[in-house]
């Protein structure tokens, strides 16, 4: 693992959190002695991808609502994350902007009526392409990790994609499961 050392767990980016608390990178690096910020680099409606729209079972680029950003370690670039919405859910909300949402977006789809209560990573290795690769400050030949997480609602319905692209050498990625 490269020098950053940092272990990434998917939990605390799967629960709501109450208006007025930070968001949970935020709150994940300052408890271990960082600064997690992110910027949004892009908001809005966009044409869905082949792979979002197949998650969402619609038609590729039919509209769905995009939010892009750049997460940042200490400053530096730690992972590349787009969320895809669908229009019915997130169209003239919050979700649509650029402007942080008090509490994050899962406290916003909750007041919005859509829990997620099954969540479904994917998790791939591959090279970036060259727009990742200078985003990230990747040396060329450098992989990257690809998680997708498909986030479903109490009745089965996709609420929420999350595509991100993470240096491999910069991260690992923990699981905790507990049976029964």
């Amino acid at each position: 693992m490269g020098a950053s050392g940092w272990v990434s767990t998917s939990l605390p980016y799967l629960t709501p959190r109450g208006t007025g608390q930070g968001d949970p990178w935020a709150a994940e690096a300052a408890a271990r002695g960082r600064r997690g910020t992110q910027r949004i680099v892009h908001a809005g409606e966009v044409p869905a991808p082949a792979d979002v729209a197949a998650l969402f079972d619609v038609p590729e680029g039919e509209p769905v609502v995009v939010r892009r950003r750049l997460i940042l370690l200490d400053d530096e670039p730690s992972e590349l994350t787009d969320t895809y919405y669908p229009v019915a859910i997130a169209a003239g909300t919050r979700l649509a902007g650029t402007a942080k949402i008090p509490g994050g977006a899962l406290a916003l789809l909750a007041e919005l009526g859509h829990v997620g209560v099954l969540v479904r990573e994917d998790v791939t290795a591959g090279m970036p392409d060259e727009q990742e690769r200078q985003a990230l400050g990747t040396a060329r030949e450098e992989p990257v990790l690809r998680l997708v997480r498909l986030t479903l609602d109490r009745d089965d319905r996709p609420i929420q994609v999350d595509r991100m692209v993470m240096p491999a050498l910069r991260q690992r990625l923990r699981y905790q499961i507990r049976i029964g």
